[in-house]
């Protein structure tokens, strides 16, 4: 059985203030990131077939470019990799859109689709 570790106490024995969680946002650390949040989240649906996330009810189409597509395909390889985790690249967007709209604030999210005025200097 592994021991739980005391971050409280770790970061009082080093003189330190815990102040919250850090996530990784790309790259292998990401990958990883990505695919521990896949394994805490999925399960097998009772009738079989590809781990989901069970709170996922809603079905919604979702158009993307090829580009976008392609990317999100090479992320949900490499998770898979990774973490050995079997993750399509929808889901993967899924996951990553959940996450993105926790961490945006309203203000962020107005500048996002607020047109841009450009002015002559």
């Amino acid at each position: 059985m592994k021991t739980r570790l005391d971050m409280d106490k770790i970061a009082r024995g080093l003189g330190a203030e815990r102040r919250g969680k850090v996530g990784a946002k790309g790259g292998y650390f990401g990958a990883l990131q990505l695919a521990a949040d896949v394994k805490a989240r999925f399960a097998v649906p009772s009738g079989g077939g590809r781990p989901t996330d069970p709170r996922w009810t809603e079905r919604r189409l979702l158009p993307l470019a090829p580009k976008t597509l392609k990317r999100l395909e090479r992320m949900a390889s490499t998770v898979q990799k990774q973490g050995g985790v079997r993750v399509g690249p929808m889901q993967l967007a899924a996951l990553l859109l959940e996450k993105s709209t926790d961490e945006l604030t309203e203000d962020e999210a107005d500048e996002l689709v607020a047109p841009k005025v450009f002015t002559a200097e």
